[in-house]
């Protein structure tokens, strides 16, 4: 890449992350973005960076260019708060309904680590379950999540497709969650999690593994959860002590 060229790709890249936010923080309401002339303007940027820069947008999925009509807002992304410990369900309330796809639930010898995680005595069995969990009908993630026997099995009558577990475990517990750990790493979605996910193969995930425990401390749901990234965004506020 000749110099002229580097410069305009960062360039382009740097507009681009101006605009990802203003389009995820609801700036363009009406759902067009401004003229590539005003776009020049507003950035100081020539043509040719702002359409490079529409461009990296468009490919993420996250706006469309039509000719004679302009750049539009094509999808929404709806934020996912990592301050507070919620399921899905409370915590996209307010954006839709979410409804769960229960693939498969069942008794399971868990792996070596799922039962040092949740503290499970050797031989003993765990439940496993795994939904599609879509908002107002398109998917949004694939949770695989993990219960010792004596939470995970009364579960099984419960409505695993309406509800969020976190309810659920709560309500059979008579306790409230305490905390979770979490950790978060973007992955690239496997053949199968695209088509279950209507991603395409490869496409960028975000992968959350958490634990989560009752407020005595005890560990009773670990979940891998992959998110899509084009559907979701995580956010937090940190402080500094």
């Amino acid at each position: 890449m000749t110099e002229p060229r580097r410069r305009r790709a960062d360039r382009a890249r740097q507009v681009a992350d101006l605009l990802r936010h203003q389009v995820l923080s609801g700036a363009f309401p009406a759902g067009t973005l401004p003229s590539e002339s005003q776009l020049c303007h507003d950035f100081t940027a020539s043509r040719n960076t702002v359409r490079e820069a529409l461009g990296l947008l468009a490919a993420e999925g996250l706006v469309e260019r039509l000719p004679g009509v302009g750049t539009l807002v094509c999808s929404a992304k709806y934020a996912h708060g990592l301050d507070r410990l919620a399921g899905l369900a409370e915590t996209l309330h307010h954006q839709g309904s979410i409804t769960n796809e229960v693939r498969t639930v069942g008794l399971v010898d868990p792996p070596a680590v799922v039962a040092r995680r949740l503290r499970v005595p050797g031989g003993e069995q765990v439940v496993y379950l795994e939904r599609v969990r879509s908002l107002d009908g398109t998917p949004v993630s694939l949770d695989l999540t993990y219960l010792p026997q004596d939470i995970g099995v009364p579960l099984l009558a419960a409505d695993l497709a309406g509800r969020d577990v976190f309810v659920l475990i709560e309500e059979l517990t008579g306790q409230s969650l305490g905390h979770a750990d979490i950790s978060i790493e973007a992955v690239n979605a496997d053949a199968h999690s695209a088509d279950l996910l209507g991603v395409a193969d490869r496409a960028a995930l975000l992968m959350v593994d958490r634990l989560t425990h009752l407020a005595d401390g005890r560990p009773v749901d670990l979940e891998w959860i992959r998110f899509r990234g084009d559907r979701l965004t995580l956010l937090s506020r940190l402080h500094r002590l």
